[in-house]
């Protein structure tokens, strides 16, 4: 019985120990899972991190990147403006200005000014004070200088505001503007066209007496740019050419024969032609502008060829005003 008992006692004990070995494995067991688990939790941990790290690195190098190109961009812009300006300061001072376009709303009120009708033709005559602008105008609408209705004329500029005259025939549904000579207003040559509204016109003559100046020039090349027809025009022709005749020696009081007054005439007559022809090519040339015909002509010869006379002295004015007319029906 002793023996049974003791046999007993250390089975019990061996089931014991066993309950309590495994019980540690068991354990050790967890304890490890655990172990493997907080480790794996820790790497996740870690590669969060990592990649927390990774994604505020590349937003710092976005960032970097952004600031850089905005500097470039802001350095870039920086040198455009000074470039722009220097640009500006350069053509300023070599005589090119600024392009400046009128707003619709300008355009507008420059048309109700000039009381622009779309039924009608409309000719500025522009140019130079004192260039007969006036008289061109008169000599172009059948009138003489004193007739009734005639635009006012004078030495001296007597067009201060523009002025509007229509053709006294119903045949030519044209109206003609008298524009205030360049000098007389206080504003640059390059501001003379938009000043004046000239780009509602739907032709534009350019006349000059003495010389062609750069009014003349920037008036040409802002109706290039709004498509506007242009007609270069030298006034006073009889004037010039009895001017050159003097300086060939001609004398009234002398007893020349009619012959002799007539080749004078003649020689005077054709070096004034040449002489302006190649003035106005070389002032375009300058300009870097596209030849253009002059026309040259004298204002009673106009009013002549107006009234359907035949004026001996003419020159361009039958070719002028045949011009004109052609362009007005045209564009109408």
């Amino acid at each position: 019985l002793l023996a049974e008992a003791a046999a007993q006692t250390a089975s019990e004990e061996a089931k014991k120990r066993a309950a309590e070995a495994d019980e540690e494995r068991k354990r050790t067991a967890a304890v490890q899972e655990q172990a493997k688990r907080d480790a794996q939790a820790a790497q996740e941990q870690a590669k969060k991190l990592q990649e927390a790290a990774d994604d505020e690195k590349r937003k710092a190098i976005a960032a970097q990147d952004a600031a850089n190109v905005s500097k470039k961009k802001a350095e870039e812009d920086v040198k455009v403006a000074n470039d722009a300006k220097e640009e500006a300061e350069r053509k300023l001072k070599e005589g090119i200005q600024p392009v400046v376009t009128p707003t619709p709303e300008e355009v507008r009120a420059a048309k109700r000014k000039v009381q622009y009708r779309e039924d009608l033709f409309h000719f500025a005559v522009a140019g130079v004070a004192g260039g007969g602008k006036s008289s061109l105008i008169n000599a172009f609408r059948g009138l003489r200088n004193k007739d009734i209705g005639s635009a006012a004329t004078g030495v001296t500029e007597t067009t201060l505001a523009m002025a509007r005259y229509a053709s006294p025939s119903a045949e030519y549904p044209y109206v003609w503007y008298d524009v205030p000579g360049a000098g007389t207003l206080k504003i640059p040559d390059w501001q003379y066209f938009n000043a004046q509204g000239l780009y509602v016109f739907d032709c534009i003559i350019v006349l000059f007496d003495n010389r062609f100046t750069m009014t003349d020039i920037a008036i040409l090349t802002n109706c290039r740019r709004f498509k506007i027809p242009t007609y270069i025009v030298r006034s006073k022709a009889d004037q010039h050419i009895r001017n050159i005749m003097k300086d060939m020696g001609y004398d009234s009081d002398d007893d020349e024969s009619e012959d002799q007054k007539k080749k004078l005439y003649q020689d005077a007559r054709q070096q004034f032609i040449q002489q302006t022809r190649q003035s106005v090519k070389d002032n375009l040339e300058n300009a870097n502008m596209p030849d253009q015909r002059v026309y040259i002509v004298s204002n009673e010869p106009m009013l002549g060829v107006v009234k359907e006379k035949r004026p001996r002295k003419v020159i361009d004015e039958i070719e002028l005003l045949n011009d004109l007319i052609g362009e007005a029906q045209t564009r109408r």
